[in-house]
């Protein structure tokens, strides 16, 4: 796949670097046993840290504090859930999963998503001008009734370069995305293992 680069002129004051505590989650008590929640990657299923275990945290009612690209696209409702993960350096992840009320409304989600997505390094570049960034569109996976992933590289001037794959997942009425993320660039992504990790989401969703 070929990387897309988008770049701007540095006049601007530096940006905060994206890679942000994979511990941060919204201020909601983990969902209960009986909840109905959607189901949820475990650990085992992200791809796989060289030198440390992944951990996950609690299945947890309500929206992560922290989403990068998907900010304001996803609704707040009853029936959204999410998760975040964590390895022992910088490496990070989280998935949101979301009930809509029909297979048409989680379609036109899901759409919502995957452009929120596609243009992410471009709509981050307007508000962090002087830094670069870069995207790709990885294609889909056979799972669920549709799955896309794309890949988002942002670098803010003098600081860490971070790397994002992003997989958009419907089955029914439920859609999910899952972010993984950590330092680096679109070639340091782990893309196919990240697919098996897609895969994985929409078979326990």
């Amino acid at each position: 796949m070929r990387t897309r680069p988008i770049a701007v002129a540095a006049t601007a004051v530096a940006a905060t670097a994206l890679l942000t505590s994979a511990t941060a989650t919204a201020t909601a008590a983990p969902a209960s046993p009986r909840a109905a929640a959607p189901g949820f990657l475990t650990a085992d299923d992200l791809p796989p840290h060289s030198t440390s275990p992944w951990y996950a945290g609690p299945v947890t009612k309500g929206l992560p504090e922290e989403l990068f690209c998907v900010d304001g696209a996803l609704p707040k409702r009853p029936g959204a859930y999410h998760r975040t993960f964590h390895t022992e350096y910088d490496t990070h992840a989280s998935q949101v999963a979301v009930k809509t009320a029909s297979a048409k409304a989680a379609g036109k989600l899901a759409a919502k998503l995957e452009k929120r997505v596609a243009n992410c390094a471009a709509d981050w570049l307007r508000d962090n001008p002087g830094s670069t960034a870069s995207w790709d569109d990885y294609g889909t996976v056979e799972a669920g009734n549709s799955a896309h992933i794309y890949g988002v590289h942002t670098a803010p001037p003098e600081s860490e370069h971070g790397v994002n794959l992003f997989a958009v997942v419907r089955k029914g009425t439920k859609v999910t995305v899952v972010r993984w993320a950590q330092m680096g660039t679109l070639p340091d992504a782990p893309v196919p293992a990240f697919r098996h990790t897609t895969t994985m989401a929409a078979a326990r969703l």
